[in-house]
């Protein structure tokens, strides 16, 4: 089966998703509290788990995770020069700048497993411990330097970077969790998974981008192709594996992170267009990770 059909039942959540918030009981206030039972508790568990028994062999994948950290600058530096090329104001600019490079690991996850596996799904948690602080740093010490809040307090008790964080040095310092505790982990980590997406979904709403579309564009030009880009041209030249090729390329390509709108919101942000904003790259991302995928197939 081809990449392109393998992420079709992954997409179908989402689609699932949009439909249940529209022509269900399941209003929006209900998708609300369920991204926040995802974000807070299901996501970080998969992230501590999978990041815990991942195996850290850095010797393998040090080409992969150098190309990550070159895609995630690529998303930093093009999703910045907005800056001087449009000249948004500046709670937009730092409430949106964030889409330009953090990515959405409902997806990314979901996918990594169904193009390969256990392997696939260990490799896209190790990109996205070693990247998901990166970005969430990134994105917070932006929209701190245009808000009230503090960006040590809020990288403190950001759920997925202590997840993230907790996974890697109790890998590193050969610490894994029972396996009674393992298997809880593990259940709330696939309950993470379809909930993810389906969120995904039922947050999609193309408003809010009133007088933004110029630098909304833009960050969405640097995240789904700009990004993606750098991985499939520099990645032929790397030392990769197949798979590790397949799936630096699908980090590349992913759309931004639903999370992005809680950040912005809860920092006193744009939420309208970063909502807008995540909404346009993940119905974008459904045509355009495809084409990727098929690049490097």
């Amino acid at each position: 089966m081809s990449s392109a059909l393998l992420l079709v039942p992954d997409f179908s959540l989402i689609l699932i998703g949009w439909l249940l918030v529209r022509y269900s009981p399941f209003d929006r206030a209900f998708w609300g509290g369920v991204e926040r039972l995802v974000y807070f508790v299901l996501f970080p568990a998969l992230l501590l788990q999978s990041t815990n028994t991942a195996v850290l062999d850095f010797s393998s994948t040090s080409a992969m995770l150098g190309l990550a950290l070159l895609v995630l600058a690529t998303g930093l530096a093009g999703g910045y020069a907005v800056k001087w090329v449009l000249r948004p104001d500046p709670v937009s600019f730092a409430s949106g700048l964030q889409t330009a490079f953090r990515f959405n690991s409902y997806i990314g996850l979901a996918l990594a497993a169904r193009l390969g596996g256990s392997e696939g799904l260990a490799l896209m948690a190790l990109i996205v411990g070693c990247t998901v602080p990166l970005c969430n740093v990134a994105a917070v010490w932006a929209l701190a330097r245009h808000g009230q809040a503090a960006l040590w307090k809020e990288l403190a008790r950001n759920p997925l970077i202590l997840a993230t964080a907790g996974g890697l040095a109790t890998n590193l310092m050969g610490l894994h969790a029972p396996e009674v505790l393992g298997m809880t982990l593990n259940r709330l980590g696939s309950a993470s998974t379809a909930l993810g997406l389906m969120t995904v979904g039922a947050g999609l709403q193309m408003s809010g981008a009133t007088g933004t579309a110029g630098p909304v564009a833009w960050w969405t030009g640097v995240k789904l192709v700009a990004m993606p880009c750098v991985a499939w041209l520099v990645g032929r030249h790397l030392p990769l594996t197949a798979l590790q090729y397949q799936i630096v390329v699908l980090y590349a390509s992913l759309p931004t992170a639903s999370s992005a709108y809680i950040l912005a919101v809860r920092m006193g942000g744009n939420g309208p267009m970063v909502a807008a904003t995540i909404s346009l790259m993940t119905v974008a991302a459904i045509v355009t990770t495809p084409l990727w995928l098929a690049l490097v197939s």
